[in-house]
């Protein structure tokens, strides 16, 4: 699903969605700033260059593999003649663009990545480009201070619970009479269940294929995945009250982490998932 931020840029409101992890900003908007009543005519009109159009190519061919290149070529002999026209619409369908999506409904207008919006906002204004720049950073900074509060907080739930789980380990696996070494043993194999439900690997496995990291496997975990390690911290120590053995834990542990993240995730996280739940099953 895309989601949609606001910007202003000299006075002018430029939509910018978010989709597969690339930012999609509104050429419709940008091309508003020189023409309100007809802004798609000033999107053909860039369009038409060939200049612009060896430029579409170029980004196809270095992040498309679906881009077709034959189409493009044709594209580019007929640039600059008198007869030649191309909108949004026809470079998308005739060479499966990537760069520049066009569309109705909620989020309706052309949209372009944002190499190709800041090249397009250049041929616009010069100014008007370098204020874009300037509040769209302004716009991703302030996007990664809050992702990186929210992965702070939950990481110090996921410690906070641990201590909860911890606890519980020491009340009901741990006898009296054992050496310190033996309670280490005891308490990386309990962590290791939360590992492998959550993330399908032992904190020994993840460190074997991460020799470089500077942290832990949870160190490296993202925020959704930290807010339901910290809820299966407090499953497990539970679990453990009621004398439930390792195993029967470890798949109802998972269990719970697929659900959870299914509902805080997309598709994506539930592919992650897949060597935690296979590792589980074994």
């Amino acid at each position: 699903m895309s989601k949609k931020s606001v910007i202003t840029v000299q006075g002018a409101s430029i939509s910018i969605l978010k989709q597969d992890a690339s930012d999609y900003i509104s050429l419709t908007d940008i091309a508003r700033y020189r023409n309100t009543q007809e802004p798609s005519s000033i999107i053909n009109n860039w369009m038409r260059s060939r200049s612009t159009i060896e430029f579409l190519g170029l980004w196809e061919k270095l992040s498309n593999a679906n881009f077709k290149p034959l189409e493009f070529d044709r594209f580019r002999n007929e640039a600059g003649s008198n007869y030649f026209v191309l909108s949004p619409q026809r470079w998308i369908e005739a060479t499966q663009a990537a760069g520049i999506t066009s569309k109705s409904g909620r989020y309706g207008g052309t949209y372009a990545h944002r190499d190709i919006a800041f090249e397009f906002a250049s041929w616009i204004s010069s100014e008007f480009k370098l204020y874009l720049i300037k509040e769209f950073d302004r716009l991703k900074n302030d996007e990664n201070h809050r992702l990186s509060l929210a992965w702070n907080l939950n990481r110090t739930l996921s410690k906070l619970n641990y201590r909860i789980h911890t606890d519980a380990i020491k009340e009901h696996l741990i006898p009296a009479a054992i050496t310190p070494e033996q309670a280490r043993i005891t308490y990386a194999s309990e962590a290791d269940v939360l590992n492998v439900a959550m993330f399908g690997q032992t904190a020994k496995a993840w460190r074997d294929t991460h020799p470089t990291a500077a942290g832990n496997m949870r160190d490296d975990a993202s925020i959704e995945q930290l807010l339901v390690l910290a809820n299966l911290e407090s499953l497990n120590a539970e679990f453990i009250h009621m004398g439930l053995a390792q195993g029967e834990r470890l798949q109802k542990l998972n269990d719970v982490a697929i659900r959870q993240l299914r509902s805080l995730t997309s598709h994506i996280a539930l592919q992650a998932l897949g060597a935690a739940e296979n590792e589980v099953k074994k």
